[in-house]
């Protein structure tokens, strides 16, 4: 019988140590390239992993946040600023940020993110997800808390987002230094002034 068991836990190693080498080794084949697209079996698992680790308890939590015109604005304002960087303002994850990111960003408005419950969306924008560019937004307050569950409101509405929206919601995502520059050169220029120069040097040099 000890003989047996001891086959058996040898054979469970070996097989355990053959699916690590052979993990290993399509993480090496790869490198560190960001660029390539991650297998099914990489997708899948990954997947299953995270529906795996969150909590039942979160799982089960309902939206306390009432749906209403002015939540889904505050959601999408939130979501503009906050999110679009690496989403996409449409949730689609086209843009320069999350086509690089490794693992790639999700569509947001197809069935691997709106299948999720209420609680795990909330849960993943409060917490994030570890080894991937999703950061944790929670704060542990009532009205963080308020916010990512307006978001869960937004994420759930993406499916059928409109173009108007979209364009709305480019006037509130965040400025790059050279919009802002932009802009304020545009401003200057409406009302009159004239770029100043460098200013003189107060001191003399050798003397």
């Amino acid at each position: 019988m000890l003989k047996l068991l001891s086959r058996f836990v040898t054979l469970v190693l070996a097989v355990v140590g053959l699916i690590a080498l052979a993990a290993g080794g399509y993480f090496v084949s790869g490198g560190i390239n960001s660029k390539q697209q991650p297998s099914v079996i990489e997708t899948t698992v990954a997947r299953r992993l995270r529906t795996a680790v969150i909590p039942d308890r979160a799982k089960k939590l309902t939206n306390p946040v009432t749906m209403t015109p002015d939540v889904l604005q505050a959601g999408m304002a939130h979501f503009a600023d906050h999110c679009a960087s690496c989403h996409a303002n449409d949730g689609s994850a086209d843009t320069e940020m999350g086509r690089g990111l490794y693992p790639k960003v999700p569509d947001m408005r197809q069935a691997p993110t709106q299948s999720l419950s209420d609680g795990e969306l909330f849960y993943i924008i409060e917490n994030g997800v570890r080894l991937t560019g999703m950061p944790a937004w929670g704060t542990g307050t009532r009205e963080g808390a308020d916010a990512s569950w307006t978001l869960v409101h937004f994420i759930r509405h993406l499916p059928k987002i409109t173009e108007e929206e979209i364009e709305q919601m480019k006037g509130m995502n965040p400025k790059s230094p050279d919009e802002w520059r932009e802009e304020e050169e545009a401003r200057r220029f409406l009302d009159g002034d004239t770029p100043k120069g460098p200013p003189a040097p107060t001191h003399k040099h050798g003397g």
